[in-house]
């Protein structure tokens, strides 16, 4: 697609499909063509269609995309160059093939991160193509049936892993994650995504919270006691330099099962939300990513009470005698909930798979926990 490029990439989730394409193609672009090839797997090692050429990783990547790897510096002697490379998700991360402009995906793995982590092998900065091409082949089910077989076939091997091991309690099918993926892969096969933000929740390209768990499992380990914190305890933060909006992040523990219709809220039973004092949500209760990111900024690293906003806020609430405008902000942080959740309930009518709409048992604040809350001045 760009002049005189006539590389692609191909990605396999099994090491069996790499070798039966290598063998099929490989030998029709060489004698039609003239065009070398070659494939990597994780335990099968590699081949090349180059005579004599070492079939170690670093040197195929080297020959399959030779400006990004310097190959004119490693290999000055080697003239002869890889235009087709099938691989498995062995190489799926941590590599700049950047020369190619043409990726396939000859199989679609269940998680669509993979995906997204295949196509960053060649969407680089700094690529001398001025446009690159993704291919996903898709199989021919209903996604749900897909996903569907993923989780039985799973469950069955987390039942070997208990028969085994004599775990009392390995099998978690997390139906809210297969939802969200099952979500996920459906806007990658009927639209064309923004890669880095997609509203289903999570960036795409987020590997999950772990991060953040990392965090909380640190802040526990230091901090034992926290089990017995009592719910509704507040914290005052400054907006990190007038960057970020006056206002609040609640979090509230949701008591009522409908407000979660089709596992929409990774964090259910939990939710957060940031609102302005005017009213504006910056980040609703789909985006937990954004709002803990945002956490994260206004809050990390603080450990004491900063005496200048917290006097501020004493002499605006009279000492917490009088919070009536946080609890307004609490109403419309909920509403905001229940708007959002009724929004994504009607758009379900005109999608397959069931509608949620006639799920909704929804009042209001009675539906909800208030956890904590952060005052961002």
């Amino acid at each position: 697609i760009n002049p005189n490029n006539k590389k692609i990439i191909v990605f396999s989730a099994f090491a069996d499909t790499v070798e039966y394409l290598y063998e099929h193609v490989s030998k029709m672009l060489k004698r039609d063509y003239g065009l070398n090839s070659a494939m990597v797997t994780g335990s099968g090692g590699s081949k090349t269609t180059i005579p004599k050429l070492h079939n170690d990783l670093n040197t195929v990547l080297t020959c399959f995309s030779p400006m990004s790897k310097e190959k004119h510096l490693i290999m000055p002697d080697q003239s002869a160059e890889i235009d087709m490379l099938i691989a498995t998700d062995c190489i799926s991360e941590g590599q700049n093939l950047q020369d190619c402009d043409y990726l396939i995906n000859y199989d679609i793995h269940w998680n669509p991160v993979r995906i997204i982590q295949r196509f960053g092998r060649i969407d680089r900065i700094g690529s001398k193509n001025d446009v690159i091409q993704l291919v996903n082949f898709w199989p021919d089910i209903d996604l749900d049936d897909y996903i569907k077989l993923k989780a039985r076939v799973e469950t069955r091997m987390k039942i070997s892993v208990m028969t085994a091991t004599g775990d009392d309690n390995p099998i978690d099918d997390d139906k809210g994650d297969l939802e969200y993926r099952r979500q996920q892969l459906e806007r990658l096969q009927h639209e064309v995504v923004d890669i880095e933000e997609m509203t289903s929740g999570i960036s795409i390209m987020d590997l999950g919270l772990n991060e953040f768990r990392m965090d909380l499992i640190g802040y526990v380990k230091d901090n034992p006691d926290i089990e017995r914190t009592p719910y509704g305890m507040h914290a005052i933060v400054p907006a990190n330099g007038g960057e970020l909006p006056p206002g609040v992040i609640y979090v509230l523990k949701n008591l009522n099962n409908g407000v979660n219709a089709k596992n929409q809220n990774r964090l259910h039973p939990f939710y957060m939300v940031y609102i302005t004092e005017s009213g504006e949500v910056v980040s609703n209760h789909l985006e937990p990513k954004k709002t803990l990111d945002l956490l994260r900024l206004l809050c990390r690293g603080k450990i004491e009470p900063i005496m200048e906003i917290c006097q501020e806020f004493n002499r605006e609430t009279r000492d917490g005698r009088d919070m009536r405008k946080y609890s307004d902000l609490l109403q419309e942080t909920i509403t905001s909930i229940i708007d959002v959740t009724t929004d994504n309930a009607l758009d379900s009518l005109f999608k397959a798979g069931g509608t949620t709409a006639l799920k909704m048992n929804i009042t209001g604040l009675d539906d909800f926990e208030l956890i904590c809350f952060v005052v961002v001045r």
